[in-house]
């Protein structure tokens, strides 16, 4: 298998990244990313998964039809994944559902496989948690959108990261590819990236996943706009952040667990670096940005 799918590599039909079970390999996660025109819509069957629309650039509208009725959701969405945190919509499986944009942009469609069916939904950008995880140079934001214990879903797992330039998240490195009750769960992750320019230079990163186990995932990847990293098991980490670009990647899981829970474990040779955090100032340029106020 390839983990690493350089931007353009998993494109199929409507998206630009096309990332399923079928495609990856494995059972549960997907991504898919659409990009519409001005005036442009896509519709698709949502079958046996669950799915969070998540506008990357631009505004859309979300309808989704099934036997049990019709919700349509108006998404305010935001100019781009380093200005601000976006509304969404939850659309559930067995249904069809219709993305339309009048302005155009482009959209993340983060998915996983489910056996329970939830009603549609809309989730407000002022009710996502803005996390600062880590301090240092290790210091990173997180838009918890669709975290365990914050949204609900059957399955699917999904956040938003923002690294600044210079620092490594995803550190210390950590796995999920083993089922311990109460300290590890069982998740296939999917990272898709975005990088902040600078006067008209591209960003770009690394990521290292490395191998829990004889035969088990590994990789180091130059990574840069619109690339995708597999990783179905291994310990990943860091994603690091060339100087001067800002890093975004999001992050979309699922596995079999009964529970829906992001649980990891560190690796025992980095493990002692979350120690250190509090000893540390959280770097000053975080938060990029924080969710808007919750309207009265």
């Amino acid at each position: 298998m390839t983990h690493h799918l350089p931007a353009g590599r998993a494109t199929a039909g409507p998206y630009v990244v096309d990332v399923t079970p079928g495609t990856a390999g494995w059972d549960h996660s997907s991504l898919r990313v659409l990009e519409l025109p001005a005036g442009g819509a896509h519709t698709f069957d949502t079958g046996d998964s669950e799915w969070i629309v998540l506008p990357l650039s631009g505004g859309c509208t979300v309808v989704a039809d099934d036997d049990f009725g019709h919700d349509s959701f108006e998404l305010t969405g935001r100019d781009g994944v380093f200005d601000g945190v976006t509304d969404f919509a939850y659309v559930p499986r067995d249904a069809r559902a219709t993305v339309s944009s009048a302005g155009g942009g482009r959209f993340a469609l983060t998915g996983a496989r489910c056996t329970r069916r939830l009603p549609a939904r809309y989730g407000p950008a002022s009710g996502v948690p803005v996390e600062l995880r880590g301090t240092g140079n290790c210091s990173r934001q997180v838009n918890n959108f669709g975290a365990a214990g914050v949204f609900e879903c059957d399955k699917l797992i999904a956040v938003e990261v923002l690294t600044p330039g210079g620092n490594w998240s995803s550190f210390p490195p950590h796995k999920h590819d083993e089922h311990r009750p109460g300290e590890e769960s069982v998740l296939e992750e999917v990272y898709y990236f975005e990088f902040a320019g600078h006067e008209g230079t591209p960003g770009l990163g690394y990521q290292r996943v490395s191998p829990s186990g004889p035969g088990r995932t590994d990789v180091l990847a130059e990574v840069r706009d619109g690339d995708v990293v597999l990783i179905p098991d291994g310990w990943h980490g860091p994603s690091m952040a060339v100087p001067g670009h800002h890093m975004y990647y999001l992050n979309v899981m699922a596995g079999p667990g009964a529970e829906r829970a992001w649980l990891i474990c560190d690796h025992p040779d980095h493990a002692w670096i979350r120690d250190t955090w509090p000893d540390q100032p959280v770097d000053p340029r975080l938060p990029l940005y924080t969710a808007p106020e919750r309207s009265a």
